[in-house]
Formats: C-alpha cells, structure tokens, sequence
C-alpha cells in the first residue's frame, strides 16, 4: 500500500534547541519518549527496540540542531522517511518541532495519534 507523507507540528515553549536536540539525537535520549533501547553505531544506523521488536534505520539527513532524517531498513525500497526539524522563532523565543513520518492513508489518524502520545512523554522529559 503507497504511504502518504504528513507533517505534524509541536510548540516546545521555550526549551533549548541543543537540550531539545539531545532528545532527538542521543541514544539516551531517544530510549526516554521515543523507544525502549536505542543504541547508534558508529557508522549513524540507530536501532530501536520495542518489548521484543528491533528495528534498525540510517541517518539520511543531518544539520546539527537543526533536522536530523531517518530511513528505516525495511523502506528502503520507498521514498518514505521521518524527519524532526527545529525551528525557533527569533522575536519569542518559541521552539517548534516539526516531525514529517509517512503512513498509508488508512493509518495516518493512528499515526499523528501515536505521535501525539510520545511527545507528550517528550515534554513531560523535558519539563514543558
């Protein structure tokens, strides 16, 4: 089934970019809202771990503090990926993240839900 891409944005208040970052990019950080266990290997393939599931994906993108964009190994057939990106609105103050994730049509509403629920766990993280 042809997955859509979709765009979802969260107001982050005033959190650093570099604290924000960290939670998006670090393997300590990821395992705290986004998976169980996350290890990086030297060569920036992730793997993330759920009760019993591991998946693994590649870094296809990165601008330091700014996005960072992954592949998972069982997409590398499409052009699907998920992106985080931070913007920061300069007059406020106000971080945005921006997190781009492709689902098919059926299951896009269950996607946006579950990404939803872990950045409300992110936020709790991260004090907002």
């Amino acid at each position: 089934m042809k997955k859509e891409e979709f765009h979802i944005e969260y107001t982050m208040n005033r959190v650093s970019r570099h604290r924000l970052w960290n939670h998006l990019t670090t393997g300590n950080g990821l395992s705290s809202w986004f998976a169980e266990k996350v290890t990086i290997s030297p060569n920036n393939r992730y793997s993330f771990s759920w009760k019993k599931e591991e998946q693994m994906a590649s870094v296809i993108e990165i601008n330091p503090e700014r996005n960072i964009k992954f592949q998972w190994d069982n997409d590398k057939d499409s052009n699907s990926f998920f992106e985080f990106a931070i913007y920061q609105t300069e007059l406020t103050g106000i971080t945005t993240l921006e997190i781009t994730d492709f689902a098919p049509p059926s299951e896009k509403e269950y996607y946006i839900d579950l990404w939803d629920s872990q950045i409300a766990t992110l936020k709790r993280k991260l004090g907002i």
